[in-house]
């Protein structure tokens, strides 16, 4: 027992010691793509264009030192991405994941490729929480959120720091705001929220294997973002995603009204699956 035990800790350390980067895709923060119907999973030069910046990514984070790059394809039901045209030192992962997105397998960092800011951010191009049509607010201990700022606690909670962000103007300053020094590859700044000024493809490519591999270099200088004591979560649906019936009724939640549910936690993880698992 005691040799097995010494055997999986040394397991453990090896797998922390490595510098493996976990990588979260969209499309809505993509350079060239900034209309609704741009972001269908099947359009072919969006997946062309975000192909083209994770592989980006992928051989700057390389450059710069990562042992493994490990790519998810998080827009759209994970059918966005293929394993034909992702860079061959990538591993690419597709479908549904649970509620810790991995975390526990011991990445060095997390980063953002194509993201969008949170929902109703000012300049923010197709910005929004999680869903455009079914989600209106989110708010964590009060404040509004989106996939950036929860997806970065998830990661503190397990220790790993954001080091990377590629997306719009919006995206990055809500990164900033809690992660100041993590790098920011700006590919367009957003006029309205379907409306947008962006670099060329080339250029938007060129910019974040730049600042991947200079986020590689600060792998010790980014602090994990890290949310201390007890975390609620308050979703707001739309209209047409009014709650049924039976919500609040799980441990954790409480109804507010038609269309607000509250999730209550001890800590971040604790809020974060309950809301997941509702």
């Amino acid at each position: 027992m005691r040799l097995g035990l010494a055997v999986l800790a040394a397991s453990l350390l090896a797998a922390q010691s490595r510098k493996n980067v976990f990588v979260i895709t969209d499309a809505e923060g993509v350079a060239g793509v900034c209309r609704q119907d741009q972001t269908d999973p099947k359009d072919a030069e969006m997946r062309q264009l975000l192909t083209g910046e994770i592989n980006a990514a992928v051989e700057g984070f390389l450059q710069g030192g990562a042992d493994e790059v490990v790519v998810w394809d998080g827009h759209d039901g994970s059918q966005t991405l293929s394993a034909l045209t992702i860079h061959p030192k990538a591993k690419l992962v597709m479908g549904g994941l649970a509620a810790s997105m991995t975390m526990e397998r011991g990445y060095a960092a997390l980063a953002f490729i194509g993201q969008h800011a949170r929902a109703n951010a000012q300049g923010g191009v197709m910005a929004h929480s999680y869903s455009s049509l079914g989600i209106q607010k989110m708010l964590m201990n009060g404040k509004p959120v989106g996939e950036i700022e929860t997806r970065a606690a998830l990661a503190g909670w397990y220790g790993v720091p954001v080091i990377l962000l590629a997306g719009d103007q919006a995206a990055a300053e809500d990164l900033r705001a809690i992660v100041p020094n993590a790098e920011m590859a700006v590919v367009k700044e957003g006029l309205g929220y379907y409306n947008c000024i962006s670099l060329s493809a080339a250029a938007a490519r060129d910019l974040i294997r730049d600042s991947a591999r200079r986020a590689m270099q600060k792998l010790g200088q980014i602090r994990p973002y890290k949310m201390e004591g007890p975390v609620t979560f308050e979703i707001e649906h739309s209209t047409r995603s009014t709650l049924g019936v039976d919500a609040g009724q799980a441990p954790g939640a409480e109804r507010v009204d038609a269309r607000t549910i509250r999730y209550r936690g001890k800590d971040f993880l604790e809020a974060w699956t309950r809301y997941r698992g509702r």
